[in-house]
């Protein structure tokens, strides 16, 4: 590897939307991301229901469509 050209290697506080935080290591100081494994769904057993039944049949009635 060529001297002087990488980022330093730091380590890192990560903070959720949900307020957990968490140490890791990165290239920033400080990460903000939007779920982490505390609230995503797949890791709390709960699920969040996302409305996209009735997408085609809207598309369809939107353009006529049978």
């Amino acid at each position: 590897m060529k001297k002087d050209i990488h980022p330093e290697y730091v380590d890192a506080t990560a903070t959720c939307a949900c307020g957990n935080t968490f140490k890791t290591k990165s290239n920033k100081a400080e990460i903000r991301v939007d779920i982490c494994s505390e609230c995503h769904p797949f890791f709390t057993g709960s699920e969040k229901i996302v409305d996209s039944a009735g997408r085609v049949e809207k598309f369809k009635k939107k353009y006529g469509i049978k």
